[in-house]
């Protein structure tokens, strides 16, 4: 994976199950997180939750969700998740995470698929060559 951006978190004792781990679910979270801050980075999303979202702009939709969990991270934990786009179908994209530890170890692998969405007309659209160009930007400071 090459990575075109990184976004850190600290681990929220709310995210820790019962074991003092994060819960698996959390991740997804996390994921989302990522892929926010990413579009507010590349300027495809409004920067504060009162700024007015342009219409043109497209509406996504999560299709699909893998994670492969290889260590725990406990309440506390500094994380950073490291965001890649994989590939491109015609109304689709592929995007790949690396989640490490404040020590680079690897605590989650992931992918997700986003299906471009036009809400009104309720079905997939095409993704521009703008927007491939905006998403694959390398953005990491």
């Amino acid at each position: 994976m090459t990575p075109v951006f990184t976004h850190q978190l600290e681990v929220r004792f709310r995210d820790c199950d019962a074991m003092g781990h994060v819960n698996n679910a959390v991740y997804l979270t996390y994921l989302e997180e990522a892929r926010i801050a990413h579009w507010r980075a590349t300027g495809l999303a409004a920067k504060t939750s009162d700024a007015a979202t342009p219409p043109d702009l497209p509406g996504v939709i999560l299709a699909r969700v893998e994670v492969d969990y290889r260590r725990p991270a406990k309440h506390g934990d500094v994380l950073t998740v490291h965001l890649g786009i994989a590939g491109f179908g015609r109304t689709s994209f592929t995007c790949e995470y690396e989640i490490t530890d404040a020590a680079g170890q690897l605590i989650a692998g992931a992918r997700t698929v986003i299906v471009r969405f036009d809400y009104a007309a309720n079905r997939p659209v095409p993704i521009s060559d703008e927007l491939k160009e905006a998403l694959t930007r390398d953005l990491r400071i």
